[in-house]
Parts: C-alpha cells; sequence; structure tokens
C-alpha cells in the first residue's frame, strides 16, 4: 500500500501540471487572438487618418494643417486611455480579470465599427470630426483597460518563470492585429481602386470588424479567471478602492512604467503610422510603399517580440530592456536619413529595422511592467502606468513629428526619438520587481523557480 503513494502522488503532479499548462496555453492564445482583434482596429483608425481623415473632414485646410488635425482626433484616444485604465482597473482588481475583458472589448469594438457611418464634411460640415472625436474617446476608454487585462490573464495562469514569454503573446497581437489593418486597406484599394478608396472605399475594413468584434467577445466568455485572482479573493487582499491604493502606494512604480514605454512606444508610431503619412505627403511616394514596409516589418515581429519575451526569462528584463532602447536611439538617426533616399528597398529596410530595437523592448515589457505592481493592485497599476504613457508619448509623437518634420527637417525628428529612448533607458535602469505576499496556486516546483526570476 505504501509503495504506492508515491505513484499517486506522481499521477496527482503529472495531473496538476498537465492542467495548469492547459490553462496558459488557453489564456495565452485567448490574449494573443484578442489583441489581435483590438490592436486591428485601433491600427486601421491611425492608418486611415494618415491617408484619408485629412480630405475627408477638414478639406479646407494645408495639407499638413489637415494632417496635424487628423492625428490630433487620433490623439484624443491617447488622452481617454488613462480613464479607461482607471475604469477598467478597478474592476479588474475588484471583480476579476475576465469580467474586465469582456466590457472593454465592447467599449473598444462598437464605436470602430460606428466610425464607418460617420459623415464627412461634404455632408455636416464640422460634424463629422465632432462625432469622430467622441467615438476615439470611447474607443480610447476601451482600449485603456484591454491592454492590463490581457497580459494578466495570460501571465498569471502560468509559471512565473516563463512569465516574460506568456506575457509576450498578448503582445504579438500588436504587429498581428497591424498585419490584418495593412492587408485590409492594401486589399481595399487593390479591389477598387486609390481614388475609390479615399471617396469611400476606407469604410469597408471598419465595417468588417463587426466580424472581429462578434469573435472577441466569444474568444473572452471561455477564458478563465486567473489563479492569483483567485488567491488574492480567498486572502482577502483586495483593496476597497485599487486605483486609490495604487496611486497612493506605489505611484512612483506608476510614473516608472509610463515613462518605461517613452523609448518604446513613440517610436513605434512614428515608425509606423506617421510614415505612412511622410512618405505620401513629403516624398511623394506611392501609399503603398509605407504601407508594405510596415507590414514587412510586422510579419518579422511576429518572431522577435516572443523571442525577445523569452531571453528576458533567461537574462532579466531590465537588461533586455535597455538593449532594446540603446538601439533604438542609434537607428533612430539612420532611419530618416533611409527615407529620403526614396528608394522604395531602402524605404522598407528602414521600416523594417526599425521594429526590431522595438521588439527588443516591446516582448519582455508587459511583464517587466506587471510584475512592479502586488497581486492586489497590479491590474491598476499595470493598467495607469502603461496609459499614462499614451499622454507622454503615444498620442502627441505623431503630431510633434509632423510639426518637427515642417519647422526643422526629419533631423530633428531622429533627434527626437533618441531623447525618447533615453528616457525609456534611464526608467528601465529604476523600475523594479515588486515583492508579492500573495499565495500562489502554481504546483510547488513552479513556486521554487519564481523566487529566481530576474527583474
Amino acid at each position: 500500500m505504501m509503495s504506492m503513494m508515491p505513484s499517486r502522488l506522481r499521477t496527482s503532479n503529472t495531473t496538476t501540471l498537465h492542467a495548469e499548462r492547459k490553462r496558459s496555453r488557453r489564456a495565452g492564445v485567448a490574449s494573443m487572438l484578442t489583441t489581435t482583434i483590438e490592436w486591428y482596429d485601433y491600427y486601421l483608425y491611425g492608418l486611415v487618418s494618415g491617408l484619408v481623415f485629412a480630405s475627408t473632414f477638414f478639406p479646407e485646410a494645408s495639407a499638413t494643417v489637415g494632417t496635424m488635425q487628423a492625428f490630433a482626433i487620433f490623439g484624443v484616444g491617447f488622452v481617454a486611455r488613462p480613464v479607461g485604465a482607471a475604469v477598467f482597473g478597478y474592476i479588474g482588481d475588484r471583480i476579476g480579470r475576465k469580467k474586465a475583458l469582456i466590457w472593454s472589448t465592447l467599449c473598444m469594438g462598437v464605436p470602430t465599427i460606428a466610425v464607418a457611418f460617420v459623415p464627412g464634411y461634404e455632408q455636416i460640415g464640422p460634424g463629422g470630426a465632432l462625432i469622430l472625436t467622441v467615438l476615439r474617446l470611447v474607443q480610447g476608454i476601451g482600449l485603456g483597460g484591454q491592454w492590463a487585462g490581457a497580459v494578466l490573464v495570460s501571465m498569471e495562469s502560468g509559471p512565473r518563470e516563463r512569465r516574460g514569454f506568456l506575457a509576450s503573446l498578448v503582445q504579438v497581437g500588436s504587429p498581428l492585429g497591424l498585419i490584418l489593418a495593412n492587408l485590409a486597406l492594401v486589399l481595399t484599394i487593390a479591389l477598387t481602386s486609390i481614388e475609390t478608396f479615399r471617396a469611400w472605399a476606407w469604410r469597408v475594413p471598419f465595417v468588417l470588424s463587426a466580424v472581429l468584434v462578434a469573435l472577441t467577445f466569444y474568444i473572452r466568455r471561455r477564458v478563465e479567471e486567473t489563479p492569483e485572482f483567485s488567491d488574492s479573493v480567498a486572502a482577502h487582499k483586495r483593496p476597497s478602492n485599487p486605483v486609490v491604493a495604487v496611486l497612493r502606494h506605489h505611484w512612483r512604480r506608476v510614473l516608472l512604467a509610463a515613462l518605461v514605454r517613452t523609448s518604446e512606444m513613440a517610436p513605434f508610431y512614428i515608425f509606423t503610422t506617421f510614415v505612412v503619412t511622410y512618405c505620401k505627403n513629403v516624398l511623394q511616394m506611392p501609399d503603398n510603399v509605407a504601407l508594405t514596409a510596415v507590414l514587412i516589418g510586422s510579419l518579422v515581429s511576429l518572431g522577435t517580440i516572443p523571442l525577445f519575451g523569452f531571453v528576458s526569462d533567461r537574462i532579466g528584463r531590465k537588461r533586455t530592456y535597455i538593449a532594446g532602447a540603446a538601439l533604438t536611439a542609434v537607428w533612430s538617426l539612420a532611419y530618416f536619413p533611409l527615407l529620403d533616399s526614396a528608394v522604395p528597398a531602402l524605404i522598407v529596410l528602414a521600416v523594417v529595422v526599425s521594429l526590431i530595437p522595438h521588439d527588443i523592448q516591446y516582448g519582455p515589457q508587459a511583464a517587466f511592467i506587471a510584475e512592479s505592481f502586488p497581486a492586489d493592485v497590479r491590474y491598476s497599476g499595470t493598467a495607469l502606468g502603461s496609459q499614462l504613457a499614451s499622454i507622454i508619448s503615444g498620442g502627441p509623437a505623431p503630431i510633434i513629428a509632423t510639426a518637427l518634420a515642417a519647422a526643422f527637417g526629419p533631423t530633428a525628428v531622429g533627434w527626437y526619438l533618441v531623447a525618447c529612448a533615453v528616457v525609456g533607458g534611464a526608467a528601465a535602469a529604476v523600475l523594479r520587481t515588486a515583492p508579492d505576499p500573495l499565495p500562489t496556486s502554481s504546483p510547488p516546483a513552479t513556486a521554487i523557480a519564481r523566487s529566481g526570476q530576474p527583474s
């Protein structure tokens, strides 16, 4: 009888590990797919802003002013993100990660579909831009809570020694969404014409997002609640107001999390959104040149993002992140000279290579930020820190780049990106992993490995 005990114990441990791995895979894939759909919606708006919205909603303005006005509406969504971070952070830490994800889906998806039906300037004058602004506000609120929830569902559902890789699966949704958005635009232009696209066909990809929103809602309902949130409920570790608690006790971590994203977020929107407008208005290149370059770069990112998430599990988040920030600074000075060559192959090279230093940061970034907050306020802290960066660096980046390029030339934009890289790298050097007093639902072998996770 006694000889059977170790066998039964091994069987029990094997079953537990198998269940954990299955839960981890399901959570990782679901988070990746849902963020793919969310980012498809978001990038679609950003790309169409540079190609169409200036002439559709601001036809009386010059090309430069109209573009800046279109990007200003794009930036409104970034301003709304911290509001969404606070709202869904509260829900995620008090009610559950899963419910916060489901509700943020509708908040993000419905306004995206509605963009397809906004009348242009010729129909209702400036009213169209006003409606677009309101939709961007609501969309920004949804996205403000979505990213943190997806990260935690993936990261908290698996072993701690694989958190960098698991959280990076959420980040893979970004290039996937960008690929889908680019493909939707390229195919729409190919099946119609550039004139038809600018007249009305740009609305088609927004209509098609209705199918993606429905799929998102279905997938998110099948995601299980994370073990760490369940532990916080069982241990009565949930503060009455997690948003207030994280700002009172961890405000430095919130600020550092926002500054960490400066070296990733601002360059990314220059490399993938501003470049479309720059190639069109300044270099007078066909629209599909920049779109194709971004598409190729995104395909590369499908591999590099999880690769560097995996690397961060081996050598540490901080070391990996700072290396990416340093390489971003170096490449930023080479980026615009390559674009200004007006040679399509060199434009593709500039865009594709620019995304690799970004991915060195973006891969470990999700786990790096989330691990800096204890589990009882992790959703609120991760959401607020990551989305505060939207105001500091994300939303203003295309506007600042447009103004700098018009006033001082593209070299000034390169130095602006160098400054962003320095700020992000310095913040990464200071940010620390938070101690987590909560118990864990993981098997003993996993729990032992957690104590050795590098920061």
